[in-house]
């Protein structure tokens, strides 16, 4: 908060209310890294994923006007939510979604937790990004956005059973990844 006490995001909606045109870069400037971030959860590839983050800022910015201040970090969870329709969106258009290779169902499943502790953040989205896309949406959903498979199955349209066996299915994924990052640093 600064002196004033108002907040880096209400000056951001005060700039957008009054038609400034500062808007948009201080919006830009202030949230672009962090979308970035959050889009590439779902879609790892570059190309498509500068597609899915134009479409979202497109969104954003036509769509601002209907946003309404609730308190700090309602216009950072707005954002997010606005970024992770749109991927979401993207995935369903492209048809990604839950196409899932037999073999990857055949998979023994591990029963133990991965240390993960030695891998750093970049290295671990780096594998959720390796996931199939149908389980990197669960993943991240459930596992990072927090939201329940109830609510997932919603989002997706799918039966909520369906969220949670996908879900369980990309964490065993995630951690055969894991376990096999760690023995390939291992023997380096």
């Amino acid at each position: 908060m600064n002196l004033f006490g108002t907040s880096k995001e209400q000056q951001i909606i005060r700039l957008f209310s009054k038609g400034d045109s500062r808007a948009m870069d201080a919006l830009y400037a202030e949230y672009a890294d962090c979308l970035t971030a959050v889009c590439a959860r779902y879609v790892p590839r570059e190309d498509d994923l500068h597609d899915v983050l134009q479409e979202s800022f497109i969104k954003i910015f036509t769509k601002i006007e209907s946003f309404e201040y609730r308190g700090r970090g309602s216009l950072r969870a707005w954002l997010t939510r606005v970024v992770v329709n749109e991927a979401l969106h993207w995935l369903r258009n492209t048809r990604q979604l839950f196409v899932v290779d037999s073999d990857i169902e055949k998979m023994e499943m591990p029963e133990e937790e991965p240390d993960a502790s030695l891998l750093s953040d970049n290295e671990i989205a780096a594998l959720i990004g390796r996931l199939p896309a149908g389980y990197r949406a669960v993943f991240n959903l459930y596992a990072i956005e927090g939201k329940s498979h109830k609510e997932i199955a919603l989002l997706l349209n799918i039966k909520p059973d369906t969220s949670a066996s996908q879900y369980y299915k990309a964490k065993n994924m995630l951690a055969r990844m894991i376990r096999e990052q760690r023995k390939k640093e291992e023997l380096q």
